[in-house]
């Protein structure tokens, strides 16, 4: 693919000042002049429109105001392989957009670079997911937002009702679906009923702040994240497309990114909904999002191949069941302490190869223990039927 087709330069003043050789922006190649090859990286970075106005959009400010926050950060842990692609060009109408973002997310993936997407409104997702068509698996996603954004009424791609697209895309290759941080009045009670008929996982804001660490093994099973900047308390990020006055903290915020890159299966992140006019004078949402981002990028860096559970890294338990099924098999690692438990597929039911053995936590262990099927296994065993 010529990736210079699909992009226009960043421009000069985002960057001019930055002269500091620790800072992110010179420890990673950046499209002003010249566009660099992507493939030479691990993660390229990929600007999108502001959405006021789609059909005549043709400037960049939220992503260049994130851009401009992120690269003056301390570069971080690790040797980067990093690109800025720069900004994606728009089409005639949103369609051709999602559709051009999907090529290029598509292109990218098949040369195993992870995609990391800047500004534009949160329908983006739905070009960010079906650039998996062509992987030819099931994939799992990951989505942070206050709201489900499901509309049946409203047939065109919008940001209240992508995700219905996303569910009704066809061919079906979605696995997993999983909504963090919603909030319980903003969302029809049979939307969720729906998501539990599907097996899917929704966490509604006060149950992940109880314990913030019982959603890493729910991110740890995602291929994609796409994060609602709105899910995010406006005094923590006042310039959201639909800021509300409750939500996570920046501080919460940054910890599920740093989950979300530290997993070595998850292979592309979106941040979206972020409206430039609407930030304060010192452009505090800008600042949020690129310490999310400096987050993700720090964790994915940290990755440590654990994909493989006939080795030595990792101790091994059995749990013997009071009923079917019989055990229950589980794996701890020695280098992280994360926890895996294995859940069988029904025999020939199964159309791709994937990998027996699903993330869960201590506490599944703990329920198993006790003679209780942990409901992380009963939900994956249900979608193998």
């Amino acid at each position: 693919m010529n990736f210079k087709i699909f992009f226009s330069p960043i421009p000069e003043n985002a960057v001019y000042d930055i002269s500091d050789q620790g800072s992110f922006y010179k420890n990673i190649h950046v499209f002003t002049s010249e566009q660099p090859d992507p493939v030479a990286h691990n993660i390229a970075i990929i600007g999108l429109p502001d959405e006021k106005d789609q059909e005549t959009a043709e400037n960049y400010f939220a992503a260049n105001a994130i851009r401009a926050k992120l690269y003056r950060l301390k570069k971080g842990f690790g040797k980067y392989r990093i690109s800025d692609l720069g900004n994606l060009r728009p089409g005639v109408d949103l369609a051709e957009t999602n559709l051009r973002l999907k090529e290029v997310c598509q292109a990218l993936l098949a040369r195993d670079v992870l995609p990391i997407i800047i500004g534009g409104n949160h329908h983006y997702t739905y070009g960010q997911y079906t650039a998996y068509e062509a992987l030819e698996k099931l994939v799992s996603v990951v989505c942070v937002d206050a709201r489900l954004d499901i509309s049946e009424e409203k047939k065109e791609l919008g940001a209240d009702n992508h995700i219905h697209k996303m569910f009704m895309h066809e061919p079906n290759f979605l696995f997993n679906f999983c909504l963090l941080a919603y909030q319980s009045y903003l969302i029809d009670s049979d939307m969720l009923k729906m998501l539990e008929k599907l097996y899917f996982e929704a966490h509604r804001l006060g149950h992940l702040r109880q314990n913030l660490s019982e959603m890493e093994p729910v991110i740890r099973e995602a291929d994609m994240l796409s994060f609602d900047i709105s899910a995010i308390k406006s005094s923590d990020a006042p310039g959201a497309f639909r800021g509300l006055p409750f939500g996570l903290t920046g501080e919460e915020a940054c910890q599920i990114c740093w989950y979300s890159g530290i997993n070595e299966k998850l292979s592309s992140a979106g941040f979206y909904g972020y409206d430039l006019t609407s930030d304060d004078p010192q452009q505090k949402t800008a600042f949020v999002i690129a310490t999310m981002i400096w987050y993700f990028i720090e964790g994915f860096y940290h990755r440590k191949d654990e994909s493989n559970f006939r080795g030595h890294d990792y101790f091994k338990y059995v749990v013997y069941m009071p009923a079917e099924p019989a055990t229950l098999n589980f794996y701890k690692s020695k280098l992280t302490d994360k926890w895996w438990m294995e859940v069988p597929y029904p025999s020939g039911k199964f159309m791709y190869e994937r990998n027996l053995i699903v993330p869960c936590s201590f506490s599944d262990y703990q329920i198993a223990q006790k003679g209780e099927i942990p409901e992380r296994w009963i939900y994956t065993q249900n979608k193998l039927l």
